[in-house]
C-alpha cells in the first residue's frame, strides 16, 4: 500500500469561518486574532488494484487555474482521472470543496470517473444544516452530476476497506481503515486531525460532541498502537503521518 499526502497550504480560519491563506515564515499570527491556524491536507492512497482519495480539500487552484489538489496528485505520479474512491469523512468545506472545480466560469467534477463515498446521515444533514461550513452548491452540482455511494453506520466497503460511524466531530462524520492484507492505514478524519491531540486531552468546542471525540480519540490510538497502524492526520502541521505507541498510558507519534 503506497500513501501520498497532498498538502493544500497552511490556512488562518477566524469566526467567519473563511480559509485565508497563511504562510508561517512571512506572516504574522498576531495580524489575524482569533484564528485557527490549521494545514489542509488530503491523502491518496494506491491499493492493489485501486486509487483512492481520502477527502478533498478546499478545492483551491494554484496561478494557472489548475486545481492544487491535481496538481500535487500529478505530482505523485497518478493522473486525478484514475481516482476510482473518493471516501469522505464528512461535509465541512475543508474537507469538501475539491469535490468540485470551477474552471472559467463553468463547474466540473473533479474527479469524474471515481464513486463518492459519502455517510447518508451527513448528506442529508448538510442540506439543512445552516452552518456556513456547509456549502450546499457543492453537493446540489454532485447529486446531478457524481456517482454517490451513500452509506449508512459501519461496515466493510470492501475487503480491503472498512468503515466505521462515529459522530462527534459532526453528527454523521466517519474514519476508515485500509488493511490489504500486510499494512494498516487509518484515516480519522477531524476525530483525530492533529498527532498532538493524541498527546493531550482536550475537549474542542468546534466538535459536536468534544467530549465523544476526546473519548475516541483515545481509543484510536490504543488501537492504532496495538494494530500498528499508519495514522493520516489530516491537519497535523508536525507530521502528516505516523504510527502510534503507548508506553505507561503516554502515546507516542514516529
Amino acid at each position: 500500500m503506497q500513501v501520498f499526502t497532498l498538502y493544500e497550504g497552511s490556512y488562518s480560519v477566524a469566526a467567519d469561518k473563511k480559509f485565508v491563506p497563511f504562510n508561517p515564515e512571512t506572516d504574522d499570527p498576531k495580524s489575524r486574532p482569533a484564528s485557527l491556524f490549521i494545514h489542509v491536507q488530503p491523502f491518496l492512497v494506491k491499493l492493489n488494484n485501486s486509487l483512492i482519495l481520502f477527502d478533498t480539500g478546499l478545492g483551491y487552484s494554484n496561478d494557472k487555474g489548475q486545481l492544487i489538489l491535481h496538481e500535487n496528485i500529478k505530482k505523485a505520479g497518478f493522473d486525478p482521472e484514475d481516482v476510482d474512491m473518493v471516501l469522505m469523512s464528512h461535509l465541512h468545506f475543508d474537507h469538501s470543496g475539491g469535490m468540485i472545480h470551477h474552471l472559467g466560469g463553468k463547474i466540473e467534477l473533479s474527479f469524474p470517473h471515481a464513486n463518492y463515498v459519502i455517510q447518508r446521515g451527513e448528506w442529508e444533514s448538510a442540506f439543512t444544516n445552516k452552518s456556513s461550513s456547509y456549502k450546499t452548491e457543492i453537493f446540489e452540482f454532485l447529486q446531478r452530476n457524481a456517482q454517490l455511494t451513500f452509506i449508512e453506520g459501519s461496515g466493510q466497503l470492501t475487503d480491503e476497506i472498512s468503515y466505521e460511524l462515529t459522530g462527534a466531530h459532526t453528527p454523521f462524520h466517519q474514519v476508515y481503515l485500509l488493511d490489504d492484507g500486510v499494512d494498516k492505514v487509518f484515516f480519522g478524519g477531524d476525530v483525530l486531525p492533529e498527532p498532538e491531540e493524541l498527546l493531550r486531552k482536550f475537549i474542542a468546542k468546534y466538535d459536536f460532541d468534544g467530549r465523544k471525540a476526546m473519548e475516541l480519540r483515545e481509543e484510536f490510538g490504543i488501537r492504532a498502537a496495538a494494530e500498528n497502524w499508519n495514522c493520516l492526520f489530516y491537519h497535523g502541521k508536525s507530521r502528516a503521518t505516523g504510527y502510534v505507541s503507548l508506553t505507561d498510558g503516554q502515546f507516542k507519534i514516529s
